[in-house]
Order: C-alpha cells, then sequence, then structure tokens
C-alpha cells in the first residue's frame, strides 16, 4: 500500500475515533466529569509509556530535557488540553454533544484568527468571508441558546491555543503526550486518592467492568493521537485539513440521531452558517493548495533550484 494512503486511512481512524467519543463517555457514569478527566490523564501516561517500551524509544528524553523552553510550551499545552478534555467530557455527560460538535466545527475559523492575531497573517478575501460567517453563526447560536455558546467556544479556543502551542513546540505526538500527562500526573493521582480516601471515588466501587472502562480511557485517548501523528507525516496538510471534518459530523450524528438532543430551527439556522463558513474556507484552501502545486511544477519544469520551488 502506498505511503500516502496508509497516512489517509491513519487520518480517518484518528477521526473517526475522535468523532465516537460522545459514544464512551456515558458509559462511565456514575463517575463525575472530573473523576473521568482524572483517570484519563493517568492511564493515559500508562498507554503512552507502554507505547514509548516496545519501541524503546527513550533518547527524546535526554534532549527534551535541555529544552526548557520546549518544556514550558509542552506544560502550557497540558493546561489546555485539560480545559479541552474536561469541558467535553462535561459536556458529552450533561446532555450537550451537538454544542461541543459546533466547537470542533468552528476551530479551523478559530486557528485561522489566531493566525491574524498571534502570528500576524494576512489573510485572504475568502477566509476573511469564513470567518465572518463564523461569528454570525455565534451571534445566531447565543439568540437560540439564550447565553454564549460556552461549551463550543471554550473547545474551540482552548484546542485551538493547544494547536498553536504544540506547533511551536515541535515535538512528536506520543512524546508530547508522554511530557503533557506526566506533568498533570500528581495532580490527577492525588484527586484519585482524595476521591478514593473519602469513599466518593467510583473505581472500586462498580464492579471490575467500570474500572476497565475509566483505564480504558487513557488507552482511547493515546490511540487516535498515535495515528493522528502517523497520519500527520503521510499526508498533506490540504488533505488533513478536510479529514478533521469527520470528527464534529460523527459527534454531531451522535447528538441528533442517538442522543435525540432538541434541535429548533434557529438552532439549524445557526448550524448551516457555520456550514457555509466551513465550505468557503475549505474551497479557498484546497485553491490555494492547487495554486501553490502548480507554481512548483512550473518551477521545477524551469529549472529552479530546490529551494526556491519549496517556497512557491
Amino acid at each position: 500500500m502506498p505511503d500516502s494512503r496508509r497516512g489517509v486511512l491513519f487520518g480517518i481512524a484518528a477521526y473517526t475515533m475522535w468523532g465516537l467519543f460522545p459514544l464512551y463517555w456515558p458509559l462511565l457514569k456514575p463517575s463525575g466529569a472530573v473523576e473521568i478527566l482524572a483517570h484519563r490523564m493517568v492511564w493515559s501516561l500508562v498507554a503512552v509509556l507502554a507505547a514509548l517500551a516496545v519501541r524503546r524509544h527513550w533518547a527524546w528524553i535526554r534532549e527534551l530535557g535541555r529544552q526548557p523552553r520546549k518544556l514550558a510550551l509542552l506544560t502550557l499545552a497540558a493546561v489546555t488540553v485539560t480545559l479541552n478534555w474536561g469541558t467535553y467530557i462535561y459536556a458529552v455527560n450533561s446532555g450537550h454533544v451537538v454544542e461541543s460538535a459546533l466547537g470542533y466545527f468552528i476551530n479551523p475559523l478559530v486557528s485561522v484568527l489566531f493566525g491574524v492575531l498571534l502570528l500576524r497573517e494576512r489573510l485572504r478575501p475568502l477566509q476573511w468571508a469564513a470567518v465572518g460567517f463564523g461569528a454570525l453563526a455565534v451571534l445566531v447560536l447565543t439568540f437560540d441558546y439564550g447565553r454564549l455558546p460556552w461549551i463550543a467556544l471554550t473547545l474551540a479556543f482552548s484546542f485551538g491555543i493547544y494547536g498553536l502551542v504544540k506547533k511551536k513546540a515541535n515535538v512528536e505526538a506520543t512524546e508530547s503526550l508522554a511530557v503533557e500527562t506526566l506533568v498533570l500526573l500528581l495532580p490527577a493521582l492525588g484527586y484519585l486518592v482524595y476521591l478514593q480516601v473519602s469513599g466518593e471515588g467510583t473505581f472500586a466501587r462498580h464492579g471490575a467492568g467500570h474500572a476497565l472502562l475509566l483505564v480504558g480511557a487513557g488507552i482511547i485517548t493515546a490511540l487516535p493521537l498515535i495515528c493522528f501523528g502517523a497520519a500527520a507525516i503521510r499526508v498533506p496538510l490540504s488533505t488533513m485539513g478536510l479529514l478533521q471534518y469527520i470528527a464534529p459530523i460523527l459527534q454531531f450524528g451522535c447528538g441528533v440521531l442517538i442522543a435525540k438532543e432538541v434541535m429548533p430551527s434557529s438552532r439549524w439556522i445557526g448550524f448551516s452558517i457555520v456550514w457555509l463558513a466551513l465550505a468557503i474556507f475549505t474551497y479557498d484552501s484546497l485553491r490555494t493548495a492547487r495554486q501553490a502545486a502548480r507554481v512548483r511544477r512550473e518551477a521545477r519544469s524551469a529549472g529552479a533550484p530546490d529551494h526556491v520551488v519549496a517556497q512557491g
């Protein structure tokens, strides 16, 4: 199988697993969102360390230890992903699956906004149109919910910050997750010990099946991230941009078809505006990628140096 096709399959696997997460978290009740989050941190670290042990891949630890800036960035990434995970688990277990899907639908637009505000990037006209429609959708949904869609905005902005920090840190997915979960290990373990001592913990009180499901939270966290890392090095960014919509589409389907969440007409209007914004954004991204590819081909045919071709 060609490497690029394997990359696409890895990407589909990662985003499909993320999209089906709403089916898993309700299985962990009566555990609360914070307890589930703490277990997810602890068992994710165990799963990642197991993967690293199988690969006998430890040399990166010494190298990373000599780069305090990267460690600081990964610590910040740990904080933002904790906020993201906790909000998402709360959303699913409190009947807000559709709103959580909205967060990941608008995440690409938030990333574009970060590019303007933080990286001083200049947006193309269609990108501005997409961001404008995204803002309009938030206004419509604020009217629909009677409040800001804070779950969606928290998920979108926390994941956007997480992606930006990870890009700056430039550490492989498995190694990065190991550091992030290690940073949070002591608070997570401390909270779980407190729950068990106080008699409020659910790990040992609801049978072996419940305990295994809590342990499984770590595995289902690590596995899609590993698949995502395998896809990212094999698949063009434009393709990954299209694959990323698999997750919120599946989440939206879980909310509407399985959880039977109410979708009044005003909410459908808000989501339709979001989808219009994403259609504009995707069209512009694909068009720009094709133009860049054509420029590179023309540069190669003209015999331009490799560094000039890469810039094109």
